[in-house]
């Protein structure tokens, strides 16, 4: 608790630590041989292992929350994805793979390696876990989105449903990630790296799929991605604001 009590008081003095920070030592990501996308090694076991208690991870995501908004929301610009609702497996291994230098990401990696508390970290990733997913979010806005959901749609069916599920859901115990409430941008951004091996942590068998598809077919399925969501899950509709009389 110490180390992000400490961040959170740098982070009062200095917003702008949601820009870029020193990087992670990089290790040998999905290119390598012998990388195993998920082995059920090292740190992120030992939080896997543990119950996260989500109640007791709010005040661990207030240093989360200056990048990712209080809600969970990120950014509609992509440039800072929509955690809530997100499978706290899936942030247990994102975070222990910025840690490990499988993953770059130079934002996070400042956060990531100070939170070493497996317990800390499994109750952090649960509370985020346990927000509702915001309704409103970035969408695909040109004025063929209608087109472009309707392909992405058809692409996703085929070969995504499989594992992210009808409603973006994604499988917890699989590590697959929630898709419903991402922001376009971000999921655009993610799979254009995917495809192009810049993604060192991603899922082989994600890898595989995406390699054969062009830039257009990209922004069809993240158009597609982005309008999902999930029954139970999703964030209620706020009051209309009343009308001033007169």
């Amino acid at each position: 608790m110490k180390n992000l009590l400490t961040l959170a008081f740098v982070l009062a003095l200095a917003p702008a630590l949601c820009l870029a920070g020193p990087p992670a030592p990089k290790q040998s990501g999905i290119e390598a041989k012998d990388y195993k996308w998920n082995a059920q090694e090292g740190e992120k076991i030992e939080a896997l292992k543990l119950k996260g208690i989500a109640k007791a991870g709010k005040e661990g995501y207030e240093v989360c929350g200056a990048c990712h908004l209080p809600n969970g929301a990120g950014r509609p610009d992509g440039t800072f994805p929509q955690l809530a609702g997100q499978h706290s497996t899936v942030l247990i291994k994102q975070m222990a793979d910025i840690r490990a230098g499988l993953r770059d990401n130079p934002t996070m990696y400042p956060f990531a390696k100070e939170l070493t508390d497996a317990q800390e970290l499994a109750n952090v990733s649960a509370y985020i876990e346990s927000l509702c997913i915001p309704v409103v979010h970035g969408m695909y806005e040109g004025p063929d989105a209608a087109a472009q959901i309707a392909d992405g749609k058809a692409m996703y069916e085929k070969e995504c449903v499989e594992c992210h599920l009808k409603n973006g859901e994604g499988v917890k115990d699989k590590f697959y990630p929630v898709l419903a409430g991402q922001h376009y941008k971000y999921l655009l951004r993610q799979m254009t790296e995917i495809r192009d091996g810049k993604r060192r942590n991603a899922n082989p068998d994600m890898v595989t799929i995406i390699k054969k598809y062009n830039d257009k077919q990209l922004v069809s399925i993240s158009a597609y991605q982005a309008s999902l969501s999930m029954p139970g899950s999703m964030c209620k509709a706020g009051k209309p604001a009343a009308k001033k009389k007169g």
